[in-house]
């Protein structure tokens, strides 16, 4: 009697190099995840200008940048969830569309009242693509180069950063602030379009639905051309799915203590970075720096965390993830009170704050892969996104805690000072993690890929 041959895809993505087409999936998120660094930093960039436009009292878009935020929460711990069990690419491709078409609809905002609840839809679909991105990407990168990939892809939000600031310096003075959105929805609607015949749908869930259909045959050729799989053929995907809730899967098998304090780390860096990202220019400003020179300081920062993104993979797929994450958040720390230390000296300031945007948005980067890395396949986008939603109420905060400490004049190295303590938590916390998977095991991981079906060893796939 012969036997079926039987093909396990994570083991077959594992025991293979990264290739042409692991790349393009990797740069297609990418293109979804520039959009939103793009659109964060553009619209702190047109505030000026439309506060002015408008006739606003300063501090007047406060409610709306917080609106924003409070949106990409909800898109986050929503679309993750959703993401792991309609498919990840209809959750990207929809979310691209949706975030599109509202950032074009902020055009026709008259109001402070319109424009924040506009912002706030918007965030909805920029927070849904974050997590399956990340999840996505993941799902199509061998083990041993997961963070890599997942970290470069990240730099998409950074360079959206920096061009979105770009973007803004050179096209609102001639066409005033509603050109942004225009740029801001054209393009997310364009990439969705690309996206629907190029992006591949969830491995996993191409096995679940028919683990001997031709979509995933067509996927796995591309993965590696050289492989050919046999009528009959049938193809697993072990992970633990189940019927449960996913949310609830984050807390099962040992993951709850991982979980939890994974939160506490999204939640004090991402403070971090959004308030430094609103109050940096600012606060360099206030030091006596000229606004021209700290707002190209500031640019540095995201230069920094491209440069971050691109490094720490490596250094995490080789070194473990929370004992870097550890290294790089105490850094991080250390990075800020030099800003608040450095007073005019542009020199210093640069230096620093290059360290810190390699730091602290590279190590979120960093943060993300772990996340991505920690969870099986089948609850991954509910892992980064709750991860980022309970993260993005540090966010919310964080730009509020540095409103609060320059509308009180704190001095400088104090207010910095101040900003670095969540650093120094984050650092404590992951070292805390990366003490209990020495002592105890890293639980909730599948260690071993190849198993058995019906006493069928799963095997990898015939060479032409």
């Amino acid at each position: 009697m012969t036997k079926i041959g039987i093909i396990d895809v994570t083991k077959l993505i594992d025991d293979n190099k990264v290739g042409r087409y692991q790349i393009r999936i990797l740069l297609l998120c990418a293109a979804v995840i520039f959009m939103d660094g793009f659109d964060l930093q553009a619209l702190g960039y047109i505030a000026p200008t439309l506060s002015k436009a408008w006739h606003l009292a300063p501090g007047a878009l406060g409610p709306v940048f917080s609106a924003s935020l409070a949106g990409l929460m909800l898109g986050a711990l929503v679309f993750g969830p959703v993401g792991d069990r309609i498919g990840r690419k209809r959750v990207i491709v929809g979310c691209t569309a949706f975030f599109g078409i509202c950032t074009l609809l902020t055009v026709l905002a008259d109001s402070l009242n319109s424009l924040m609840i506009i912002r706030f839809i918007t965030g909805v679909g920029l927070g849904g693509v974050m997590p399956t991105s990340i999840a996505l990407t993941g799902e199509y990168s061998p083990n041993r180069s997961r963070a890599t990939m997942i970290m470069m892809m990240f730099c998409g939000q950074s360079l959206g950063s920096v061009l979105g600031g770009a973007v803004a310096a050179k096209l609102v003075p001639l066409f005033g602030w509603a050109v942004v959105f225009w740029i801001g929805g054209i393009v997310p609607l364009v990439i969705a379009l690309a996206l629907i015949p190029a992006l591949p749908e969830s491995i996993h869930l191409l096995v679940l639905k028919d683990n001997q259909g031709g979509k995933l045959r067509d996927v796995l050729v591309r993965l590696n051309s050289a492989f050919t799989f046999p009528e009959g053929t049938r193809f697993i995907a072990p992970s633990d799915h189940s019927p449960e809730f996913s949310v609830r899967q984050l807390f099962a098998k040992g993951r709850a203590t991982t979980t939890l304090l994974m939160w506490v780390i999204f939640f004090m860096n991402l403070l971090v970075i959004y308030l430094l990202a609103n109050w940096l220019p600012t606060v360099i400003n206030n030091v006596g720096v000229k606004l021209e020179t700290a707002v190209y300081i500031t640019t540095l920062y995201h230069v920094g965390a491209i440069v971050g993104a691109l490094t720490l993979g490596r250094i995490i797929d080789r070194f473990g993830s929370f004992r870097v994450l550890a290294v790089t958040f105490f850094l991080a720390g250390l990075s800020i009170i030099a800003i608040g230390s450095a007073g005019t000296s542009v020199a210093l300031l640069v230096a620093a704050v290059l360290v810190a945007g390699y730091c602290v948005v590279g190590a979120q980067g960093g943060a993300n892969a772990t996340a991505a890395t920690y969870y099986p396949a089948s609850i991954r986008s509910t892992g980064v996104g709750w991860a980022l939603g309970i993260g993005r109420i540090g966010s919310i905060i964080g730009p509020l805690l540095g409103g609060m400490m320059v509308s009180l004049h704190w001095s400088t190295p104090d207010l910095f000072s101040f900003v670095a303590v969540p650093e120094f938590l984050a650092a404590t916390v992951a070292l805390v993690v990366a003490l209990l998977h020495a002592r105890f095991g890293t639980h909730g991981q599948v260690r071993d890929s190849s198993i058995s079906v019906n006493g069928v060893k799963s095997s990898l796939p015939t060479e032409k």
